[in-house]
This record gives C-alpha cells, structure tokens and sequence, in this order.
C-alpha cells in the first residue's frame, strides 16, 4: 500500500507520520486490496478549538474510493476519528460486496428518470479531477454511498456514456443523461 501524507499551514513531525502509518495500517486487514492511501492535515484558525485540525482519507482500493473527513482540537484526536469513520466505510462496502451475492441492490430500490432544478452557483471556488471508469448502475450507486455525496458522475458500462447519478429528497435515485444539442 502506498501512503501519502501531506499538511496544510502545519508541520508533520516523524512521530505523526508513524503514528498515522501505524493506523492506517491496520485497515489493511479489513480491506487487503487497498492500492494507494492519501492523508491530507490542515491546521486551520477556527473559533472553535474543536475544530482546529482536519484531516481527510482518501483511500484508493480495486476501482473503489472510500473517504473520510474528521476534525478535532488536537492532531491526534482527529486522526482517530477518521481511522473510526473508514472503519465504519470499510464494513458498509464490505457488506455491499457480500449482498451483492444475493441479488442486484439497485434492482431492489426504486429508480426515477426526473431531474430536479439545479442552480447555478456564484462562483467556482474549487475544480476537481478524477479519473472517470466504465461501470453499472448499481456500482456507481454504491460508490456514491460509500463516498457520501448526493450525487456521483460515472461512465455507464452500458451506453458508454457520461450520466449523473443524483440521491433526490425522496431519498430515491435520478439519473441525468446528457444529451448533444
């Protein structure tokens, strides 16, 4: 597995490292197929001291992104409380993966065609970029939870096309599909 940690307006003692290398190194034997694992730690002036530090998982594993964002008053707190939160990421997958085995988990949900109003924003404050693979319908629904977000780009496998996948207030599913105009 490789490990990158980085900081943000703070300096990481060889203490921290190995004290986040020696955490994150643990997940290895829930999730053995993890490729690569990213750390980010940010000192940031906050009100709240319980704030302070953030530190963010990314962790790369056979086509499967798992996050995880946590903060707390001091550095060491906040690292195991993202250790916590991956854990908890890493038993969701899992057992998405072993109910896979008894039946599609998209099929057993309800889908919707209609797309909601979006609004455009004021600025863009942040760009990202992320490389975009083929994959199912119920892949990118549960790479979308297991991410946490409300909605998720992907390639369908099937139309070799780009489609946004979006969780609605109804809690169902939306799916966009561009089309040329």
């Amino acid at each position: 597995m490789e490990l990158q940690i980085t900081g943000k307006n703070i300096d990481l003692s060889p203490a921290v490292h190995g004290y986040i290398k020696r955490k994150l190194g643990k997940l290895n034997r829930y999730l053995p197929n993890i490729v690569e694992s990213r750390v980010e730690i940010s000192e940031e002036k906050t009100k709240s001291p319980q704030q302070r530090f953030v530190v963010r998982v990314t962790i790369h594993s056979s086509g499967t992104r798992l996050r995880g964002e946590e903060r707390g008053q001091d550095l060491f707190t906040a690292i195991d409380k993202v250790v916590e939160v991956m854990n908890r990421q890493i038993k969701h997958y899992k057992g998405k993966l072993y109910e896979k085995g008894r039946g599609n988990s998209f099929a057993r949900g309800k889908f919707s065609e209609e797309v909601e109003a979006v609004k455009p924003t004021q600025d863009i404050v942040k760009v990202k970029r992320f490389a975009v693979k083929p994959m199912s319908m119920a892949k990118a629904i549960d790479q979308m939870e297991l991410l946490g977000h409300d909605f998720f780009l992907f390639l369908n496998a099937d139309t070799e096309e780009l489609n946004l996948l979006y969780r609605r207030k109804d809690g169902n599913y939306g799916l966009i599909e561009p089309e040329l105009g």
